[in-house]
């Protein structure tokens, strides 16, 4: 199975680890040309407005939704769920518009907000581990978008057919349901 991270910036190197606990050698996208023959790719957290520059500097803004229309799994962690939603508010900023979704980028804000919580997801019966880095929030969702893991009662991890987004971290803790769940999409 060949799954790209995208290595511009943000904790892609985490992904990367967390793929190879799973006996999955990471692809580190860097340029359109890297996502040859991807049947999946990671965004990784990191800072929303610069992943966006670089992805379109490099055109692989285009190259992740012609992967998407074809087919590939694409998973959004935190700053890469940002990039895949459909509106982005607080402040604006342009995105992929692949999952359909409405994100306040104004969510748990500022570093102090961010925390390690437990909450419930349909990926296990056990508890999830959510690292938390000033996240944004998920404020409105389509009808094809499932909540696939909730915290207080708000929707931290959604699905639209092969794309998922967290506003969470799972690379940053060594339980990896949530990769293993993407991989899973990846391979369909």
């Amino acid at each position: 199975m060949k799954i790209g991270v995208l290595a511009v910036q943000g904790d892609f190197e985490a992904h990367g680890k967390t793929l190879e606990r799973l006996g999955v050698h990471p692809w580190f996208v860097r340029r359109a040309s890297d996502m040859e023959s991807l049947q999946g790719i990671i965004l990784p957290g990191g800072e929303s407005t610069t992943q966006w520059k670089f992805l379109q500097a490099e055109g692989l803004d285009r190259a992740l939704c012609q992967g998407a229309a074809g087919g590939m799994a694409i998973f959004g962690t935190c700053a890469g769920a940002i990039l895949l939603a459909k509106e982005v508010r607080n402040p604006a900023q342009e995105s992929l518009g692949l999952l359909d979704v409405v994100l306040s980028r104004n969510g748990y804000g500022r570093q102090v907000d961010s925390d390690v919580r437990f909450g419930e997801s349909k990926l296990s019966a056990e508890a999830l581990e959510m690292v938390f880095i000033r996240a944004p929030i998920f404020e409105e969702m389509g009808p094809e978008v499932k909540v696939l893991a909730e915290n207080e009662g708000k929707p931290v991890m959604v699905q639209q057919g092969k794309v998922l987004a967290s506003t969470f971290h799972p690379e940053l803790t060594g339980d990896s349901t949530v990769h293993e769940y993407f991989l899973k999409l990846a391979g369909n």
